[in-house]
C-alpha cells in the first residue's frame, strides 16, 4: 500500500507543478515604424524571444512617430499589410493595429497602456534598437514607462556602446546579428532599381514590387490624421489569406501567423 508520506510528496509536487505552469505569460512588443519591415527586425525579434523566454511578439507599427514628423511615411496600411506577410510563419509572431487606429502621432507610453490594458497581467519587454535605447531617459513619462515594461535594445556586433547610464533593473542588452540591415537603405535601393532580396522578406519583395512602394512619392503619407488608408482590394484579399484581422472598434487587434 502506497504510504501517507508518499502520496503528500507527490501530491507537494503536483501543485508545485501546477503553479509553475500558471506563470506570467512574457510578452515581447516590437514598435517601429517598420518602412519596409526587413529581417534584422525578425532576427532582433526572434532573438530576443529566445534570450527572455518569451512566449510572444507582437510587432507594433505605429501610425507615425514623434521624432520622424516632416519625414514622408509610406500609409500605414501598406506598412501593416507586410508586417503581417513578413511575420506569418512564425507562430510566435503576431501584428497589431493598436498604434495604426489610433491614427496620430503616439508615444511608446500610449502603445504600453493599450497594451497592458489588453493583455492583463502579462510580462512586456519592449524591443527597440540600442541607439534609441541610450536616448530612454528622456523619453516621456520614462517612470510610467519603467512600471509598465522592461526594456531592452538591440546592436549588433561590434557595436560600441555604453549602457553605464542605463538603469540595468529596466533595461537590458542583446547583442544580434543582421542588425546592419536599415529600412533607409532597403527604400534607397528599391528607389535606385537596386534588389532586396533577402534583405526583407520575399513577400514584402513581392508587396513592394505589386504596388510601387518606394518608386516614388505617391503612397508616402504626411503627419496628418486624415492620411488616406485607400489600400488596393487585391491586398486585402491576399492579406485575409494570411489571416490578417480587419479594423474593429477594440483597442487592439492582432493578426496572427502561422495559425
Amino acid at each position: 500500500m502506497e504510504s501517507r508520506s508518499h502520496r503528500c510528496v507527490w501530491a507537494l509536487d503536483s501543485e508545485n507543478s501546477a503553479k509553475s505552469n500558471q506563470r506570467r505569460r512574457r510578452i515581447g512588443v516590437m514598435g517601429g515604424t517598420f518602412d519596409p519591415i526587413h529581417h534584422g527586425h525578425l532576427v532582433a525579434a526572434s532573438e530576443v524571444q529566445a534570450v527572455f523566454g518569451l512566449d510572444e511578439v507582437i510587432f507594433v507599427p505605429t501610425f507615425m512617430q514623434p521624432f520622424k514628423l516632416g519625414r514622408p511615411v509610406t500609409e500605414a496600411e501598406h506598412r501593416y499589410l507586410m508586417a503581417v506577410i513578413a511575420t506569418a510563419s512564425n507562430p510566435r509572431f503576431s501584428v497589431s493595429r493598436v498604434d495604426i487606429d489610433r491614427a496620430t502621432t503616439t508615444y511608446t507610453i500610449d502603445t504600453l497602456t493599450d497594451l497592458k490594458a489588453a493583455l492583463g497581467d502579462a510580462q512586456l519587454f519592449f524591443i527597440t534598437g540600442a541607439d534609441a535605447i541610450s536616448d530612454i531617459m528622456r523619453w516621456k513619462d520614462i517612470d510610467k514607462l519603467f512600471e509598465l515594461a522592461h526594456f531592452v535594445g538591440v546592436t549588433r556586433p561590434g557595436h560600441s556602446f555604453d549602457p553605464a547610464n542605463l538603469p540595468a533593473q529596466h533595461v537590458s542588452l542583446v547583442e544580434v546579428p543582421a542588425m546592419a540591415i536599415s529600412s533607409t537603405d532597403c527604400r534607397n535601393r528599391v528607389k535606385s532599381h537596386q534588389p532586396v532580396w533577402y534583405l526583407v522578406p520575399d513577400g514584402v519583395v513581392q508587396y513592394i514590387a505589386k504596388y510601387g512602394l518606394y518608386a516614388d512619392d505617391t503612397r508616402l503619407q504626411s503627419d496628418s490624421r486624415e492620411a488616406s488608408y485607400a489600400v488596393p482590394k487585391a491586398a486585402l484579399t491576399a492579406a485575409a489569406v494570411n489571416d490578417v484581422a480587419q479594423p474593429e472598434s477594440s483597442t487592439m487587434t492582432l493578426s496572427r501567423g502561422g495559425l
